[in-house]
């Protein structure tokens, strides 16, 4: 039986990005995404701030999986307390995806759009504790460190 909420994003650490030049020829798509990180960074900065993107909630309200659920998308900023151990608040645009709730009604969904970004604070303190965060920090400060010994190269990353 699946958890009545299930929530799934990808994780970018706002400090990783030296630099937000956008490419001439970059892609509508990329263009937005560096925009994106660029307003969360002038907004929250880069200090424990961390952008989720391809982010998604799901509700469950029966134990029938054919209906009685709602999905809504998200992305933004969550922020987390000094160490990076825990949750501090979020910054979340949520829109309303999928619902297989004939029952559903707009304030419904106000509470609902709400309720994700609790959710979404509560399972970022579960995803630090699984250590996910821990690493992609970790892989982050040996990049860095091996840029700074290249004299801020690295061969074709740049």
């Amino acid at each position: 039986m699946e958890p009545p909420v299930t929530i799934t994003f990808d994780c970018t650490p706002l400090r990783s990005f030296s630099r937000f030049d956008i490419p001439l020829d970059a892609s509508p798509a990329f263009r937005k995404r560096l925009e994106q990180f660029q307003a969360a960074v002038t907004k929250h900065g880069t200090r424990n701030t961390y952008y989720l993107t391809d982010a998604e909630c799901q509700f469950r309200f029966t134990n029938n999986p054919e209906i009685g659920w709602v999905k809504f998308i998200f992305e933004g900023t969550v922020i987390t307390n000094d160490n990076d151990s825990q949750t501090i608040g979020s910054d979340l645009t949520v829109c309303l995806d999928t619902e297989t709730c004939d029952w559903l009604t707009q304030p419904a969904v106000e509470w609902l759009k709400n309720t994700v970004g609790h959710a979404v604070e509560i399972e970022f303190d579960r995803y630090i504790a699984a250590g996910d965060l821990s690493k992609a920090i970790n892989r982050i400060e040996r990049d860095q460190a091996a840029s700074d010994a290249a004299g801020g190269f690295l061969g074709m990353n740049l």
